[in-house]
């Protein structure tokens, strides 16, 4: 039987030796006229425009061995920036091919060009060339602003540029507080605080209620639909679901019904602040400044009216606890557009800022606002599952000099606190749990307590002495979280803690701090001696003074456990807040005759961060400000992180708090960054428009159109 040549490699040939270039390669033939030619099917391959960081889909060149002799291969490589696969194997045969994939893979923004290499007893190259785009995200700069018209005004960057696409933006409304989108004046009004039996909750004179404390709202996509979830930061709180439209051409969203959420079932909603979207596609919401259990039922009085019936004016005061409030919600929303609410009792008890949950979905931050207060890191016992985990909270070891800088750095630890259901937790308070069946307390005698008591400054109230009761461990970990976080030596110090995101390719966490001041200095507060945010506690934290705030970045392990953190952005205070420049970074006042005069910080820098998110793959953190007098108008801001430049990306009206700052890459083909604007005028400024002015009601909006990012 006669073999013919197989694709790579011929048979019966005899072996003869030659030496090509730097390589011994064998040259195979039956005489010294068989060679072998490789040749490649194209001279040159161009890449198109392809995003830093990512690899571009793969042309091909096939490789043909145009000679008699067999082509023996050395290596076939890529330059810097380029990929290859092949299937070439070690030989081709004479008149074989074989075939070459080629990729573009970029590291940097800019123009690259290669080669594709093979080296052979018959070498042979193509050119390769194409542009790598920048991925950081950019914005058109505003000016701070300086008229009255500027500062009366929703105000966002006029153009953004994604991956290398730029669109005009600007700011979209959606909905305004008081505004109806469905038949029933009852339910379909956005921002009317109604009560458990979904009826509008009513004052002494028969009027309503109208929330212009608009907070977190997200975007959802159910079921081919798309939703935001409202929240309403007040006492009783609101929660709205509300139906979108998007325009497939500019991707405008618009608002088709809002209707209110049945809160009964949870007892109502306290003061709901920030929140987040979890992996799984639910809204997480938050509790901020939770009633003190201590001072017993009175503290959570606001809540009676929740407790009406559909007509009690008043509500009912008898039906109030105040362990009723203090945790994370979420709110899923089904594919036929009902929405279920489930309240986390297992999460924690404390001012919940807003709960960030990672890559993992296990693992959650949350942060708490207010003063000496604490940070948590809360570990789901099953991914996606909200009901059941264990909850730590985060202890501080100051590693840069006390007082040096109000951007330190720390080693993390974490102090475990426990681990419960919510059903667990919620026995506890259907049972009656009380303060008094948690703790014994006992009064200081200059700073000291008394023997068997344990000494903490938590919660903005001072030094307070406890002893746990017998078999009260579970009870105090989840009803009364930050007293009990102090109780077994976590930190308790921090100062508005605000808002948290994550970004996965460097594994940091950022957070935002938006006041630097009582706890978290040393035995200060404004940079004067004072030692009540200190006393009795452990004095973990000793950071200088800066009221404008500060964002502070947690390095992260491969199991999401932030292990250091670094202070990397602050404001700068004027002397009208610092007016002995305690901080060597305070600025001048603004004179009298400026159009900043009324801001005690720089304008051209940050001041109170509170929501922030982040823009992954692009560098780029997005705050948000909740200033007083520090800002005039809050403004939002983008920031890139390791260019350091600061952009201002929107400005608010006077007296008005930016909130709900979440950035979505990829809505159906848009992206979108979600930016509310919560009570105008009421702040500050207040004398400028009528207290009944439309001018007052929040918006529900965003900064886009923006090309998408996927």
């Amino acid at each position: 039987m006669q073999h013919s040549p197989s694709r790579r490699h011929g048979a019966g040939i005899a072996t003869a030796c030659a030496i090509v270039g730097a390589f011994a390669l064998a040259a195979c033939s039956n005489d010294d006229n068989k060679r072998p030619k490789a040749e490649l099917s194209a001279a040159s391959l161009s890449f198109p425009a392809t995003l830093a960081g990512k690899t571009s889909a793969a042309q091909t060149l096939t490789l043909s061995n145009q000679g008699d002799g067999e082509l023996t291969i050395a290596g076939i490589t890529a330059d810097d920036g380029f990929t290859q696969t092949n299937d070439c194997g070690a030989s081709l045969a004479a008149h074989a091919s074989c075939e070459i994939s080629v990729a573009f893979a970029p590291t940097a923004a800019g123009a690259v060009t290669g080669k594709l290499s093979v080296a052979a007893n018959s070498e042979t190259s193509a050119s390769l060339s194409g542009t790598g785009l920048d991925t950081t995200a950019a914005f058109a700069p505003i000016d701070a602003a300086a008229s009255d018209a500027a500062k009366r005004q929703v105000i966002a960057s006029d153009y953004a540029t994604i991956d290398g696409t730029t669109r005009e933006t600007g700011f979209v409304t959606i909905l305004r507080s008081g505004e109806q989108r469905g038949s029933s004046s009852e339910l379909n009004v956005y921002g009317q605080i109604v009560d458990n039996a979904r009826k509008p909750i009513l004052k002494a004179d028969g009027s309503t209620t109208i929330a212009d404390s608009n907070d977190f709202s997200s975007i959802l996509k159910v079921g081919g639909k798309l939703y935001t979830v409202s929240q309403f930061e007040s006492q009783p709180g609101a929660m709205y679901l509300t139906e979108l439209s998007q325009d497939g051409e500019t991707g405008k969203l618009s608002a088709l019904g809002t209707t209110a959420l049945d809160l009964s079932g949870i007892n109502g909603i306290w003061n709901p602040c920030a929140g987040s979207v979890t992996p799984w596609n639910t809204h997480l919401s938050s509790e901020e400044y939770e009633p003190d259990a201590k001072k017993g039922t009175a503290s959570a009085k606001a809540m009676a009216g929740f407790f009406g019936g559909g007509s009690t004016v008043g509500g009912d005061a008898s039906k109030v606890n105040p362990y009723f409030w203090g945790y994370p919600v979420e709110v899923a929303v089904g594919d036929t557009g009902a929405a279920t609410v489930a309240k986390h009792y297992s999460m924690g008890r404390f001012a919940h800022e807003l709960s960030y949950v990672m890559p993992d979905k296990k693992t959650v931050y949350q942060t708490d606002d207010g003063t000496n207060v604490g940070f948590f890191r809360y570990v789901a016992t099953a991914a996606g599952d909200l009901s059941e985990g264990t909850l730590y909270a985060m202890k501080w070891s100051q590693t840069s000099a006390a007082g040096a800088s109000e951007l330190g750095t720390a080693d993390i630890s974490w102090v475990e606190l426990g681990t419960a259901k919510d059903t667990d937790v919620k026995a506890l308070i259907d049972a009656g749990k009380t303060f008094a069946d948690i703790f014994d307390t006992a009064s200081p005698a200059g700073g000291v307590c008394p023997d068997g008591y344990k000494s903490i400054n938590a919660n903005g109230v001072g030094q307070e002495c406890l002893k746990l009761k017998a078999g009260q461990e579970k009870a105090a970990a989840f009803l009364e979280t930050r007293r009990y976080a102090a109780y077994l030596g976590a930190t308790t110090e921090l100062r508005k803690e605000e808002g948290v995101t994550f970004d996965p390719k460097a594994m940091k966490l950022y957070v935002a701090y938006s006041e630097i001041n009582n706890g978290m200095e040393d035995n200060k507060k404004a940079g004067v001696a004072n030692t009540a945010s200190d006393i009795g506690g452990p004095n973990h934290i000793k950071l200088m003074y800066n009221q404008c705030g500060a964002i502070y970045a947690y390095d992260v392990d491969a199991s999401y456990t932030a292990t250091k953190v670094t202070g990397i952005l602050t404001g700068r205070m004027t002397t009208k807040r610092d007016p002995n420049k305690l901080n060597p970074t305070t600025i001048d006042a603004y004179a009298a005759e400026s159009p900043f005069v009324n801001n005690s910080c720089d304008v051209n820098a940050i001041a109170n961060p509170d929501n922030i998110s982040f823009m992954a793959d692009q560098d780029t953190l997005l705050i948000g400000e909740d200033s007083g007098d520090e800002h005039q108008n809050d403004a939002v801001w983008a920031y890139n992180v390791k260019s350091k430049e600061l952009t201002r990306i929107g400005s608010t009206p006077y007296g008005a708090e930016t909130t709900s700052l979440y950035y979505y890459p990829d809505v159906n083909d848009f992206g979108y960054i979600m930016f509310v604007v919560q009570h105008p005028y009421g702040e500050s400024d207040g004398d400028k428009v009528a207290s009944n002015s439309a001018e007052r009601r929040s918006y529900l909006g965003y900064v886009g159109s923006l090309p998408a990012h996927k």
